[in-house]
């Protein structure tokens, strides 16, 4: 057996005395239990420690795991740049995972590295471990924009290269739980993010891995958590073993969640091979979404999923209601995969002879052309969230105060350069931010003199 352990622990760099100067007080239950992740660690003297992180390089469609030698880092963006951290790299052992990846036609390896700096995320558990071990190699593995299976996978692979090379070692998965656990925390409040976190921590004090994956997108999006994706390659490297759970705390006073867990493996378990139990709850959670689709998303589900599989473009079906037969309007239609935008495309007016027809162009080109993204893929199409916005008339308006970014969508031009943003957008708060981002999509400055400005209201439908 090669995973001797693995800890689930946060990473704010608040609980660093340096960075806090007395803030830290207030975590003080996390700083115990981080001491006591250090000693067990110390105990199991491992040979190498495989690390993830949602703060290292990040790729939508990759897993990039840090090349080289060794790396440092330190922690002045925190204003405390003499806290230095330094690791150096189990090379043989990522050799071997990447050549893994590669055999197995995985989306993994040492490609793409735009920052060899240590980040915080892989700094602060190694800060508390260096104080009692540091006789360990290291790996640091980035999470992507794949599915929950995906890294599950890879976890997976990650045992495998271990086992292979006879490596001891100890797992540790980096991530904060969710951000909007307080009004006044740094990312304000939603009563998804204490239910996140509420369930994170039964489910990983439990070691019910099988759970992570009954997680919705949008529900881990509205709750902002930071290291779901980390805690599935965990569980996917513990696959297959028999782990005895233990919560060590749990706090989030700062309106961020911090979760201490320790995983220990007694011996293998059959019944813990979880890859097998996603596909179930992936077909439940679409038969889930399509229930509660109206007819302008099963439209363009319809559409994308036949288009996609077969090259063809679909007849407008006769089920569909009759006012998408006979009115006329400009629709976008946007799909998300795992949480994040995959497409979108739409027309401001009508250019077809229905709303349906409007749908069905659309999704089209949402799905093939939206020039940001690959087309999409029939292994993506389980995974697809749709929306479609229909859009009212459009107004001129004299000024900014006439925007509303809940209800107005807008529309800038100037000099034959437009640009349109949708309303009610994620991240979108303030009519400063929708003007800027339409303008940096029309390619004007949003200081620029003389621009014109629109705006239209929406009906959404998902």
């Amino acid at each position: 057996m090669t995973i001797l352990g693995a800890f689930m622990v946060p990473h704010p760099p608040i609980i660093l005395p340096e960075v806090g100067r007395g803030e830290e007080a207030r975590i003080s239950a996390t700083t115990s239990a981080y001491q006591e992740v250090a000693r067990r660690i110390a105990e199991l003297k491992p040979d190498t420690i495989l690390l993830t992180s949602p703060h290292t390089i990040l790729y939508m469609d990759y897993f990039h795991i840090s090349p080289g030698v060794r790396a440092r880092g330190d922690f002045a963006r925190f204003n405390a740049p003499q806290v230095k951290i330094a690791a150096s790299y189990d090379q043989q052992l990522v050799e071997e995972i990447e050549a893994e990846a590669i055999a197995k036609h995985f989306p993994a390896g040492t490609m793409g590295e735009r920052d060899a700096q240590l980040d915080h995320a892989t700094m602060i558990p190694l800060y508390f471990l260096n104080k009692l071990y540091t006789d360990y190699q290291l790996v640091r593995i980035g999470l992507s924009g794949e599915s929950l299976l995906r890294h599950y996978e890879l976890g997976q692979m990650l045992a495998a290269a271990a086992n292979k090379l006879n490596r001891r070692v100890v797992f540790i998965g980096s991530g904060d739980l969710s951000h909007k656990l307080k009004e006044d925390g740094p990312y304000g409040f939603d009563s998804h993010g204490p239910e996140y976190d509420k369930r994170i921590m039964d489910v990983m004090s439990r070691g019910a891995f099988d759970e992570l994956f009954a997680f919705p997108e949008d529900f881990c999006e509205q709750a902002a958590e930071c290291g779901h994706r980390s805690f599935v390659i965990m569980a996917g490297a513990l696959d297959g073993l028999a782990v005895q759970a233990e919560k060590l705390s749990y706090e989030g006073p700062f309106g961020v969640g911090y979760g201490v867990c320790a995983f220990t493996p007694t011996g293998t378990d059959d019944k813990r091979h979880f890859a097998q139990a996603y596909a179930k709850i992936r077909a439940d959670q679409l038969a889930q979404r399509k229930a509660k689709e109206d007819p302008y998303v099963q439209l363009a589900r319809a559409t994308i999923e036949a288009f996609v599989s077969t090259g063809e473009k679909i007849s407008i079906p006769v089920s569909v209601p009759n006012e998408m037969l006979t009115n006329r309007a400009g629709t976008f239609v946007s799909l998300k995969e795992h949480g994040q935008l995959r497409g979108c495309i739409g027309t401001i007016g009508p250019v077809r002879e229905n709303i349906a027809a409007e749908i069905i162009g659309n999704a089209i080109s949402a799905a093939s052309q939206d020039p940001r993204f690959s087309a999409v893929r029939p292994d993506e199409l389980s995974d697809l969230v749709y929306s479609v916005d229909v859009l009212g008339p459009i107004e001129d308006i004299g000024s900014p105060e006439q925007l509303d970014v809940k209800r107005y969508g807008v529309i800038v031009n100037k000099g034959g350069r437009r640009g349109l943003l949708l309303p009610n957008l994620e991240g979108v708060d303030s009519i400063e931010q929708q003007v800027s981002i339409a303008c940096e999509k029309a390619g004007l400055a949003p200081y620029e003199k003389n621009i014109k400005l629109q705006r239209f209201e929406v009906i959404r439908h998902k």
